[in-house]
């Protein structure tokens, strides 16, 4: 890559190579540098910071559209990238410019020196300088992975914690039980601090309440402190302060509506709640049921609807499962590309009804990327018709010719989505 970008992928590269490992979860290094950087973390607007397995960034982004069309300046910092790290820090509303990227980047590295800190870790450091220089109303944090030794977790005292819905996922680094990881989530959580938590798994919610009581947090639970659904083709929303008679969520899929209902009890707890439509209906979330309409893809396809979703786990099965239902797509020719570290079968399984046909391709540039030919072989376990394709254009161009004008629906994984979206929108 030439011109301006390269500054900021430049030094990234760098920082990539400041540790051995890309996830070593403890928030030593993380003090060690904001302390050499003047505690940048102490001189925020006020935090919305949040946790959860699945649903964080939809209802960051949902609680983003709600602030800034009510004219607030907003913070947003939310990973990963899906086309360029640029995505992850938005700084008073606008994506960081590349200059100041590149400044910040090369500020962080030269006060971290040698020694040794993850990417993210740093790159987190970076985002919290850019938002203690530069005047906004709110600061959203999303968190990466966890949230107790999360490189966010750093803030004294939020204005807010929300908790979205917690399933397995990363267990190699957050524990093989729902009890243990909802223990990580529920670290974010500070004394006194009110939390708005998504309907959980019993196990989860038990583990938050306790952890909740330990710190005198108030807690909003859905089903109790607020409540959302669809009446009528509307969404309804309650809490103690009434009712909301709202548009559905743009956001497809009926997973949404319960983000929704998340982003619309945060904002109300903080009494930002003077524009509740534009939550649902201005809300911009890539990769998440997206239909893509532009592209070589499209193309070869000849306008057949095309879909493109990064969700990687059993929970982000049953949600595409559910959308695609919502959406009365009954057949949908799938292509998949996953991580080793993903439960396949489980993200599979919700999917399997669905599936007209299926094909499994890798994902280029990634080292834990599984070979076509094990994802193929789970889907045949699950009694999908599935075979390994050489490439993402190659299985595209089959569905193509052997059923032209049939829904495509590419999932799997975040990093496959970042790389169809370099090209399609």
């Amino acid at each position: 890559m030439t011109g301006p970008v390269a500054a900021s992928d430049a030094l990234l590269a760098r920082m990539m190579t400041l540790h051995p490992k890309i996830i070593d979860l403890t928030l030593d290094r993380v003090w060690r540098l904001l302390e050499a950087l003047d505690h940048p973390e102490r001189a925020l607007p006020p935090v919305i910071h949040i946790a959860g397995t699945n649903g964080k960034g939809s209802t960051l982004a949902m609680i983003r559209a709600g602030l800034e069309t009510e004219g607030a300046r907003v913070h947003a910092y939310t990973s990963p990238h899906l086309v360029r790290f640029h995505e992850r820090i938005r700084v008073a509303g606008a994506l960081i410019p590349e200059a100041q990227l590149a400044a910040l980047l090369d500020e962080c590295l030269r006060a971290n020196g040698p020694a040794p800190i993850t990417y993210f870790e740093i790159t987190t450091c970076a985002a919290l300088l850019a938002f203690a220089r530069q005047p906004a109303d709110v600061t959203l944090l999303e968190v990466g992975l966890g949230g107790r030794l999360d490189a966010t977790n750093v803030i004294a005292r939020p204005a807010l914690c929300v908790i979205t819905p917690v399933s397995l996922d990363h267990q190699q680094y957050l524990g093989t039980t729902i009890s243990a990881i909802a223990a990580e989530k529920a670290g974010i959580l500070k004394p006194g601090v009110p939390c708005i938590v998504s309907a959980q798994m019993p196990a989860a919610r038990e583990v938050i309440e306790d952890r909740a009581a330990v710190l005198n947090a108030p807690l909003l639970i859905e089903g109790q402190g607020w409540q959302a659904r669809i009446e009528a083709g509307r969404l309804i929303f309650e809490d103690g302060d009434g009712l909301l008679d709202l548009p559905p969520p743009n956001l497809p899929g009926p997973h949404q509506v319960q983000n929704a209902g998340a982003a619309l009890a945060a904002l109300r707890a903080l009494g930002h709640c003077g524009a509740p439509e534009a939550v649902v209906t201005r809300a911009e979330w890539l990769a998440r049921m997206q239909r893509l309409r532009t592209g070589p893809l499209c193309e070869t396809l000849g306008g057949a609807p095309l879909w493109l979703d990064g969700g990687h786990n059993p929970a982000a099965g049953q949600a595409i499962g559910d959308t695609l239902k919502a959406l009365a797509i009954a057949r949908v020719h799938l292509i998949c590309g996953m991580l080793s570290t993903k439960d396949v079968a489980g993200f599979l399984a919700p999917l399997a009804p669905f599936a007209a046909s299926f094909q499994a391709v890798g994902i280029p540039g990634e080292a834990a990327a599984l070979p076509a030919g094990d994802i193929a072989a789970h889907a045949r376990s699950l009694g999908m018709v599935a075979q390994a394709s050489l490439s993402l254009d190659a299985a595209v161009a089959q569905v193509a010719r052997d059923d032209p004008g049939a829904h495509v629906l590419i999932c799997g994984s975040l990093y496959l989505a970042g790389q169809v979206l370099r090209d399609h929108r």
